[in-house]
């Protein structure tokens, strides 16, 4: 290999890395303009905390205490996911695009669009199963219910950090911060959001 196509290859590595460096910034400032005027993220993790707090709690009084706290935060945050649902489906879509190969690559939305998912779509099906868990219609059990409600708030932060990064980078940053696959994920969660959030990124019945 010649020396001027291995400096063809640099130029064009730089290139490569540069574009994709300035997508995830673009995205990254995108959603976090957005966030910024909420506490959704601080709830989230008040909330996960909070319903180990209270699982492994072995006082009744105290107990209840704990998850009368966390009520209150949880109708604050699904009241705060609307609004943002609210929000974004006012802005420009094209922003709100994302590839969903396994990792990111420079100018995807552009050169395979049908290899995306759009964020906006993918926050009202979070929202939606957040306050179904929330409302808990089916009559679950304290400790059941906060085990679908953290799956749940967890596919949603999977979903944002896929969007600011790829799919590999949120999938190992759930496995590192929660011991949580990806796949243990979706199956954790409500079958409704399950299949809205499958369709939503284009998987079908699959993962």
């Amino acid at each position: 290999m010649t020396t001027d196509t291995l400096l063809i290859f640099a130029v064009l590595a730089f290139a490569f890395q540069a574009r994709k460096a300035w997508e995830q910034r673009q995205r990254i400032t995108l959603l976090g303009r957005y966030l910024r005027n909420f506490q959704i993220e601080g709830l989230m993790e008040t909330l996960t905390q909070g319903y180990l707090r209270a699982m492994g709690e072995a006082d009744p009084e105290r107990r209840r205490s704990i998850w009368n706290m966390l009520a209150q935060h949880e109708q604050t945050l699904t009241g705060q996911l609307q609004q943002l649902v609210q929000e974004v489906g006012k802005a420009d879509g094209a922003d709100w695009r994302a590839s969903t190969l396994p990792v990111n690559l420079p100018l995807a939305v552009r050169w395979l669009p049908r290899a995306c998912f759009d964020l906006r779509a993918l926050l009202r099906i979070h929202a939606q199963g957040v306050a179904s868990a929330i409302a808990n219609s089916e009559g679950r059990s304290e400790r059941d219910r906060a085990f679908r409600l953290s799956a749940e708030l967890l596919l949603l932060q999977h979903s944002c950090h896929w969007f600011c990064r790829s799919k590999t980078v949120a999938s190992a940053r759930m496995l590192a911060r929660h011991q949580t696959h990806y796949v243990q994920l979706l199956a954790a969660v409500a079958p409704a959001t399950r299949l809205a959030y499958l369709r939503a990124i284009g998987a079908g019945q699959g993962a």
